[in-house]
C-alpha cells in the first residue's frame, strides 16, 4: 500500500479512536496474509465499528419510532382541539341567544319589580327559575367548553414543543450514526486497499473465530434440545428464510433489504405478532426465554446492550441480518456474543409437528460474501449503503 495513503487512513483510525501504528517518512508494507497481528487488529477494528454503527443505528430506529407516535398524537390533540372549538362556538352562539331572548322579555324592570307586579306571581317565579336554570346551565357549559380548550390548547403546545425535542434528539442521533459510519468507512478503505490473500485471511481469521465460540459454546451446555415452535413462530421463521440473500441496509424493513431487527420485527409482524422495532426495545419489552428452552422463532439478542438481534431457526442456527456489506444469512448462534433471548408469543402452544423449513444450498456452512467480494477494490463505494 502506498505510504501515503496508509498515513491517511491511519490519520483516519485515530481521529476515529483507533489506535493506529506511527508512519515513518519511508512507506510501510501493507501487512501481508502471514502477519495475524496486523489482520486481528484490523478485524478488531472492523467489528467493534460494526457494533458501535449497529448501537447508533438501533437508536436512531427507536427515535423515529417514537417520533411517529409522537406525530401523531399531535394530529389528535390539534382535531381534539378544532373539535372543542367548534362546539364551544356553537355554545356560545346558543347562549348569546338566551341572554337576548331574556334581555328582550325582561324589558327594564327589575326581575323583583316584575316579580311584584306580576298578575299571577307563581308563575312569574316558576319562569324565572327555568330562565334561571337555563341561563346557569348554558354558563356552565360554556366554562367547561372554555375549560376544554384551554386544556387542549395546553395539551397541543406541549405536544409541539416534545416533537420539537424529538425532532431535535432525531437530528442529533442521525449525526451520531453518521459518525460512525464515517469511522467505518476508514476502516472499510483500509480493507478496499489491501490484496485478495489478505482479505481472505482476513474473512478466514474471523471464520475460525467464529466457529471457536460455537463450538464452546455447544460445549457450555447453554442449549438444550429444541421445543417445537408454536403457529405464529412457524411463519416467522418460514418468512425470514425467504429473505436469505436479500442485503442488509441501515434502517430497511423490507422488502428488498432489511437491518437486524427491520428483519426479526417485519417477520412476526408477518406472523400476526406485532414486536417492537429496535433489538434494545425488544430484548427490554418482550419477554425472556432461557436459552435452553429456545425454540425456532425466538429472537436471540447480542453484545451487553442489546444493540443486535437474530432469529433462533433451531439446531444451535439463526438467521441474521449481519451487517453492512453482506446479506440476510444463516450463522451459528454463538456469531456474536449472546446476551440472552426472548419469545414474542409466549402464550402460543406449541405445535404438536414441525418441519423446519428447507435451506438452500450451503446456507448452514456459516459464510457470506466473504470480505474479498463486500470491499473489493473496485468497488469500495458500495461497501457503505
Amino acid at each position: 500500500m502506498p505510504g501515503r495513503l496508509l498515513r491517511l487512513v491511519c490519520t483516519a483510525a485515530v481521529a476515529a479512536g483507533i489506535v493506529c501504528a506511527p508512519v515513518s517518512a519511508a512507506a510501510e508494507p501493507a501487512p501481508g496474509p502471514g502477519d495475524a497481528r496486523s489482520v486481528a487488529g484490523l478485524l478488531t477494528d472492523l467489528q467493534r465499528l460494526y457494533r458501535e454503527a449497529e448501537k447508533a443505528t438501533e437508536i436512531y430506529n427507536g427515535t423515529e419510532e417514537r417520533l411517529k407516535r409522537q406525530r401523531a398524537e399531535v394530529r389528535r390533540l390539534d382535531a381534539e382541539l378544532a373539535r372543542t372549538r367548534a362546539s364551544l362556538h356553537d355554545s356560545r352562539g346558543a347562549a348569546g341567544r338566551l341572554a337576548r331572548q331574556q334581555y328582550q322579555s325582561s324589558g327594564n324592570l327589575s326581575p323583583y319589580l316584575r316579580l311584584l307586579l306580576a298578575r299571577d306571581p307563581q308563575h312569574a317565579i316558576d319562569q324565572g327559575h327555568v330562565i334561571g336554570r337555563l341561563a346557569r346551565e348554558r354558563v356552565e357549559t360554556v366554562g367547561r367548553l372554555t375549560g376544554a380548550e384551554k386544556k387542549a390548547a395546553d395539551l397541543a403546545r406541549r405536544s409541539r414543543q416534545a416533537l420539537n425535542r424529538q425532532v431535535a434528539l432525531a437530528a442529533s442521533q442521525a449525526e451520531q450514526r453518521d459518525d460512525v459510519r464515517e469511522r467505518l468507512r476508514a476502516v472499510e478503505e483500509l480493507l478496499a486497499s489491501l490484496t485478495p490473500e489478505q482479505l481472505a485471511a482476513l474473512a478466514e481469521l474471523e471464520e475460525s473465530g467464529i466457529a471457536r465460540e460455537q463450538e464452546r459454546f455447544l460445549a457450555s451446555g447453554a442449549l438444550g434440545d429444541d421445543a417445537k415452535p408454536s403457529a405464529e413462530g412457524e411463519r416467522a421463521v418460514r418468512f425470514a428464510v425467504e429473505q436469505l440473500g436479500k442485503p442488509y441496509e441501515w434502517g430497511a424493513e423490507g422488502p428488498a433489504s432489511y437491518d437486524c431487527s427491520g428483519l426479526t420485527s417485519v417477520a412476526w409482524q408477518r406472523a400476526g405478532t406485532a414486536i417492537p422495532r429496535t433489538s434494545q426495545e425488544q430484548w427490554a419489552r418482550l419477554e425472556r426465554v432461557p436459552l435452553n428452552e429456545l425454540r425456532p422463532g425466538d429472537l436471540v439478542v447480542y453484545f451487553p446492550e442489546a444493540t443486535h438481534v437474530a432469529m433462533y431457526l433451531g439446531d444451535g442456527k439463526v438467521v441474521q441480518a449481519p451487517r453492512p456489506g453482506a446479506e440476510v444469512k444463516v450463522s451459528p448462534i454463538a456469531a456474536n456474543p449472546v446476551l440472552g433471548a426472548v419469545r414474542p408469543d409466549p402464550g402460543g402452544e406449541p405445535l404438536r409437528r414441525y418441519t423446519p423449513p428447507r435451506l438452500p444450498e450451503g446456507a448452514t456452512d456459516g459464510s457470506d460474501e466473504g470480505y474479498a467480494d463486500a470491499y473489493a477494490p473496485a468497488a469500495p463505494e458500495t461497501s457503505i449503503r
